[in-house]
């Protein structure tokens, strides 16, 4: 009950809104809305309980989030003979293959949420900023008030007080 509630309570501190509807819930998922938009649409994340977690992205197949673990598998290898009928001829081929590490437990599958839309959603975002690819709305629109015939290229500060708040939430998430 303790974990449940400090789940919840990095997810209100982190914006996340739970946008789960009834036929999911029947299902056991639970689908969260970001307050971080992408390609014009917030970002939404499932917890599924079949041990997945996945990016909804809106796609017919939801992208699978979960770490992943490479496995070896062996397929024999068959001689053919003139009647066309396969015979193993004693040698394998081996094949390197990938699979998902599924996340059993509910609570786990949305701390790792958590933690995962943390690192690349949020801080992502804030990398962004810092290095001057985004300008802040209301630079833009100071600038274009004050003189909207001279617009100046955005160096990337002024943002410091942004990132320092995301540092410290990330902190405190981390406790």
């Amino acid at each position: 009950m303790l974990r449940e509630s400090k789940i919840v309570e990095q997810m209100e501190l982190l914006g996340i809104k739970d946008i789960t509807t009834n036929r999911q819930v029947r299902n056991g998922t639970i689908i969260w809305q970001l307050p971080i938009k992408k390609y014009g649409q917030f970002i939404e994340v499932g917890s599924f309980k079949s041990g997945y977690v996945r990016r909804m992205n809106g796609g017919y197949t939801p992208y699978q989030l979960n770490k992943t673990e490479k496995y070896d598998h062996y397929y024999k290898l068959y001689d053919y003979s003139n009647d066309n009928s396969p015979k193993f001829n004693g040698n394998y081929r081996k094949h390197e293959c990938v699979k998902r590490i599924l996340i059993e437990d509910e609570e786990d599958r949305l701390e790792y949420l958590i933690a995962f839309c943390l690192k690349n959603y949020y801080i992502n975002q804030a990398n962004m900023i810092e290095e001057g690819k985004f300008v802040p709305k209301w630079k833009h629109e100071y600038e274009m008030e004050n003189d909207p015939n001279s617009y100046t290229k955005w160096d990337g500060k002024g943002n410091e007080d942004f990132l320092l708040e995301l540092i410290e939430l990330y902190k405190k998430l981390e406790k």
